[in-house]
């Protein structure tokens, strides 16, 4: 069972439902979309002439941007993180640059990439000379894919296989804020897969090579990871014993999940695929800032053999209001593993390196 805003179940009913009401809404909203499309058509063509004539503002480092081509629930956060990692692991002084929705992003950052400046800044230009005076000789930009003001050395979108549905409709008949032949631009396209079917993953792909033959594919799974005791956020993987444990502890195990994120449908199924039995499910909008009535609305839901399980993006807002007298809450959060094109994802950070190595000749 799942509760929520009224704002944040009417959207998604319109967006999913095959409901004859939802189909009459979104005819409805139709033109609004139609309109949306030339908008974004009109603001694409500009930048591209403005690309194609190398008009572009020379940004401060050398980018890669994650971004996607709907309103959330792709995974961005734990992909941009990982790559991350990556270019730190090719020899790279990284930064993580955000507009920083929400206080809980740039939080979930620190937390994934310790001792990686996260900058938040709505100027993404600005961020990016903030990294340089950091010592930092590249960037990640989360969520940057519609963000056409700045160069970058790739361009990496996300488009979810558990969202996926046909046909694809622009904002606000649908979730998407750019049709799916925008693809032609980006360097790499990722399919990101929480618990969606085969079938539903190879439609996809089917989808993306017919919008854009030309570029190539990868493929990400974001899985379920360590499950650690909220009070012990920051403390990683020097979590005492008994506060953490492998998401094999969920099998058999009854469920209160909370979660305001884009995709809940998705954190739930992949919670019942790991074993566990979800009794209740409060679902929050996006971003959502918990206030103390929804908390007690969660821990008077929670039987006493029951866990209350978040996600990290969660917990961070979470923690500090939970009710020391309540019910254990624990988070997860995932865990990025390519199941196809680790070769293009390589390619991808090798590119940022070597745009480093260009511009700092000492660099490694």
């Amino acid at each position: 069972m799942s509760i929520g805003t009224g704002s944040r179940a009417f959207v998604s009913y319109v967006w999913t439902s095959s409901s004859v009401g939802a189909r009459l809404v979104r005819m409805a909203l139709m033109p609004l979309s139609w309109l949306f499309r030339v908008i974004v058509a009109r603001r694409n063509a500009v930048f591209d002439v403005r690309v194609r004539a190398g008009a572009l503002p020379v940004s401060a480092l050398p980018v890669l941007s994650v971004g996607n081509l709907t309103v959330g629930g792709t995974g961005k956060t734990p992909i941009a993180s990982w790559f991350v990692s990556r270019l730190q692991a090719g020899g790279a002084s990284p930064a993580l640059v955000l507009r920083g929705y929400g206080d809980d992003e740039w939080r979930v950052h620190g937390l994934l990439t310790p001792g990686v400046p996260v900058i938040v800044a709505p100027e993404r230009a600005v961020g990016l000379v903030t990294a340089r005076g950091k010592q930092c000789d590249c960037a990640v930009l989360d969520d940057a894919f519609q963000h056409r003001q700045l160069s970058r050395v790739i361009d990496v979108v996300l488009v979810s296989a558990d969202a996926w549905q046909e046909p694809v409709r622009l904002l606000p008949s649908g979730p998407y804020r750019e049709p799916l032949d925008s693809l032609n631009r980006a360097s790499v396209a990722v399919i990101t897969v929480k618990a969606a079917p085969p079938e539903q993953v190879q439609m996809l792909r089917a989808a993306i090579r017919s919008a854009a033959p030309a570029v190539p594919i990868a493929q990400i799974r974001l899985v379920p990871g360590t499950i650690r005791l909220a009070e012990t956020i920051g403390l990683g993987q020097g979590s005492p014993r008994g506060l953490q444990h492998d998401p094999t502890w969920l099998r058999g195990r009854t469920l209160v999940l909370v979660s305001a994120i884009a995709d809940p449908d998705a954190f739930r199924l992949q919670m019942e695929a790991a074993g566990a039995v979800v009794q209740h499910h409060a679902v929050y909008p996006d971003h959502h800032n918990f206030a103390t009535g929804d908390l007690s609305d969660i821990v008077a839901r929670a039987d006493p053999s029951a866990v209350v399980l978040c996600t990290l993006k969660d917990a961070v807002k979470l923690v500090p209001l939970w009710p020391r007298a309540g019910a254990a809450l624990w988070y997860v959060s995932l865990t990025v593993v390519v199941e196809q094109g680790a070769e293009i994802l390589d390619q991808a950070v090798a590119h940022v390196l070597a745009a480093r190595r260009a511009i700092t000749p000492t660099a490694g």
